[in-house]
């Protein structure tokens, strides 16, 4: 874990290289030279994200691979601008850190009432764009795994421990992954938090790490397990699926059921969120909450349900 000392280089370096990109962008006319204080819009999980002006500059994980696959995902977040807000240029290193210089966006207000259709227009539009042949492999079930060799003792980590015991083996990384059905563009860790609103109103996928190709059914998957465990209303869940359908995302059946294609992928991500909520809870020293709690039983329901190949 970084020291406060280090933190605070980190973010004086962050805001140092915000502060040129908007003199930078007022030079060319391309962005408002913007005097307002520097504010930390997200510091959490080895991720440090600064807003400074007009631009927002973003410490990466540093164990995350941003070698020519990172650089092959910001190219192709450059090709699709109706969709995603990629960043402005390719990555800086500051103190061996992985760094990205992007617009600012407004996030999603929880306080308000929430996106759940245009996230899905947005992934519907995502999901049927042609794949580019050097599209970065998505690559991302594994991180599933990684969380739960993560848990350590006591009756939440048994019950999710058991659940990931009745995922597919190539899930668990004990059997190489089947050939997958046709493989599309995935933004590969979709929710709420991965959109930002433009000063002109419209929506924008962000936070790139994980774009390639791959299943589409995996960008649903997050909603469809907090549908699965109750966290989800049911009436959210339906706005979601609805306008996915309606603007013809392939991930699921234009009709019929859609668990026939999100059933694997909602389970590993029920999985996946209950490892995170174990792990948080125990870093803060607390016992879970209610929606925690509630991901804790999807997974004592999976088990039960046995292998899900």
């Amino acid at each position: 874990m970084q020291t406060e000392t280090a933190q605070a280089g980190l973010f004086a370096r962050l805001v140092e290289i915000g502060r040129g990109s908007a003199r930078a962008g007022a030079s060319r006319g391309t962005a408002p030279a913007d005097t307002a204080s520097p504010e930390t819009l997200y510091d959490r999980h080895g991720v440090l994200v600064v807003r400074v002006g007009d631009v927002v500059v973003k410490a990466h994980q540093a164990d995350r691979e941003h070698g020519p696959p990172f650089l092959g995902r910001i190219r192709l977040a450059g090709t699709l601008p109706r969709i995603v807000l990629a960043p402005l240029g390719p990555p800086l290193t500051v103190d061996g850190r992985t760094v990205t210089v992007s617009p600012f966006g407004d996030p999603v207000d929880p306080d308000h009432e929430l996106p759940w259709e245009e996230g899905a227009r947005l992934l519907a539009a995502l999901h049927s764009e042609d794949v580019p042949a050097d599209a970065p492999s998505w690559g991302r079930p594994t991180r599933v795994a990684r969380l739960v060799s993560r848990l350590g003792d006591g009756p939440a980590e048994d019950a999710v421990r058991r659940a990931f015991g009745a995922l597919p083996a190539w899930i668990r990384g004990e059997e190489d992954e089947p050939p997958a059905r046709a493989e599309r563009l995935v933004h590969g860790d979709w929710h709420l938090g991965q959109m930002v609103r433009l000063q002109d109103g419209r929506w924008r996928l962000i936070d790139i790490e994980d774009m390639g190709r791959g299943d589409p059914a995996w960008d649903l998957a997050r909603p469809a397990a907090l549908f699965s465990a109750g966290v989800l209303y049911a009436e959210e869940w339906a706005r979601f699926l609805d306008a996915y359908r309606a603007a013809g995302g392939p991930a699921v059946p234009a009709q019929g059921d859609p668990w026939t294609s999100l059933d694997i992928p909602a389970r590993s991500l029920a999985i996946q969120i209950a490892a995170t909520c174990v792990l948080t809870a125990g870093r803060e020293d607390r016992t879970l909450d209610e929606p925690e709690q509630a991901m804790i039983d999807a997974c004592v329901r999976i088990s039960a349900a046995g292998d899900a190949a």
